[in-house]
C-alpha cells in the first residue's frame, strides 16, 4: 500500500491542483481567516466594482470541513482521476478545456434566477461525475453497501439522495445540465454529424504549457530560433503529441523535455493497456473510446 505522500504524488496535475486548492480554501474559511463572502459568485459586484476574481474563486470552496466536504473531495479523487487518467489520458490539456467549458457553462447557467447560486464548485464536481458515468455507463457502482447499479445512472442516483438526505438540489442538477452539454458536443453530436463543435482551442495549450513550466517539466523557454520567453504553438504541440489540436510535428531538441513530461505526467506515454468494462448501453453512450476522430 502506498503511503498518502506517494498517493498524493501519483494524481494526475489538474485534479490534484484542483483538489489542494480546495482543501486549502476550506482550511482558511474553516479557521476563519477568510471571509466567505469574498469568494462568493455576486454578478452585481462583477459588474459594478470589478471584481472579477469571484467569477473564479467561488468554484474552489466545496463547504467548509465535513462529511460532505469529504464526500465531494472524494468525487474528485475517484471519478475525477479516472476520466483524467482514463479517457484523457495523455490528453491533459483536453481536461483542462473540459473544466474550463464547465465553468464558463455554469457561470452562465448561474446567471439565470430559478438557478441562482452563490458558489459553483459542487456543480463543477458533479460535473466530472455525470461525465465518467457516460464514459464508463456499464461499470458497476456499490452505494453505501445498499445498492448496486450501473454507473449511467449514478448522478440520477445521487440526485435522489440528496433529494432523501434534504440537501440543495440546484447545485447538483447544474452540475448535469454543464455535463450533457460539454458530452453532446464532444461526443453525441459528432456521432450524430460528423462535426465536432467543441475542439479544444489552441490557447489552452500556451496556458498548460506555462503550468508545466512552473512544475520544471517544460520544454526550453528560449527554443533555437526564438527569444527568451518565446513560446510558439509549434513547440506546444510537441510536448502534447497526442492532443486534439497537438499531432503536426516533433522537433529533435524537445526529445529531452519530453522525457521529462513522459516521467512526471505520462504525457506522450506508450498508451497502457487496462481493461475497459464492456460498453453494451448503445452507439450514443459508448464514451469517448468511440469518438471520431479530428
Amino acid at each position: 500500500m502506498s503511503s498518502p505522500a506517494e498517493y498524493y504524488h501519483s494524481l494526475p496535475p489538474i485534479c490534484k491542483a484542483y483538489g489542494t486548492l480546495c482543501v486549502a480554501v476550506a482550511t482558511v474559511c474553516s479557521l476563519g481567516l477568510l471571509d466567505l463572502s469574498i469568494l462568493a459568485l455576486e454578478y452585481k459586484l462583477v459588474f459594478s466594482k470589478f471584481q472579477v476574481w469571484r467569477l473564479i474563486t467561488n468554484f474552489f470552496f466545496l463547504g467548509t470541513f465535513s462529511i460532505n466536504f469529504g464526500i465531494r473531495l472524494l468525487m474528485i479523487a475517484r471519478y475525477g482521476v479516472n476520466l483524467e487518467k482514463g479517457p484523457f489520458e495523455r490528453r491533459t490539456a483536453d481536461f483542462l478545456w473540459m473544466m474550463i467549458f464547465g465553468a464558463l457553462s455554469l457561470l452562465v447557467l448561474s446567471a439565470i434566477p430559478i438557478f441562482r447560486s452563490y458558489f459553483l464548485g459542487i456543480s463543477l464536481v458533479f460535473m466530472l461525475v455525470y461525465v465518467w458515468s457516460r464514459e464508463f455507463p456499464n461499470s458497476q457502482i456499490n452505494i453505501y453497501g445498499l445498492v448496486t447499479l450501473k454507473a449511467f445512472y449514478l448522478p440520477w442516483a445521487m440526485l435522489a439522495l440528496d433529494v432523501i438526505f434534504g440537501s440543495p438540489l440546484v447545485p447538483d442538477l447544474l452540475g448535469i445540465i454543464a455535463g450533457h452539454l460539454y458530452y453532446f458536443l464532444t461526443v453525441l453530436h459528432p456521432l450524430a454529424t460528423g462535426k465536432n463543435l467543441l475542439k479544444t482551442p489552441k490557447w489552452v495549450y500556451p496556458y498548460f504549457y506555462w503550468f508545466l513550466r512552473v512544475k520544471n517539466y517544460a520544454a526550453p523557454s528560449n527554443p533555437p530560433g526564438h527569444s527568451a520567453g518565446c513560446v510558439k504553438p509549434n513547440i506546444i504541440r510537441d510536448i502534447f503529441p497526442l492532443s486534439t489540436q497537438a499531432r503536426a510535428h516533433t522537433h529533435t531538441h524537445t526529445h529531452t523535455h519530453t522525457q521529462k513530461l513522459v516521467a512526471r505526467w505520462r504525457i506522450g506515454a506508450p498508451a497502457i493497456n487496462r481493461a475497459q468494462p464492456e460498453r453494451t448501453t448503445g452507439v450514443a453512450f459508448r464514451g469517448r473510446s468511440y469518438r471520431l476522430s479530428d
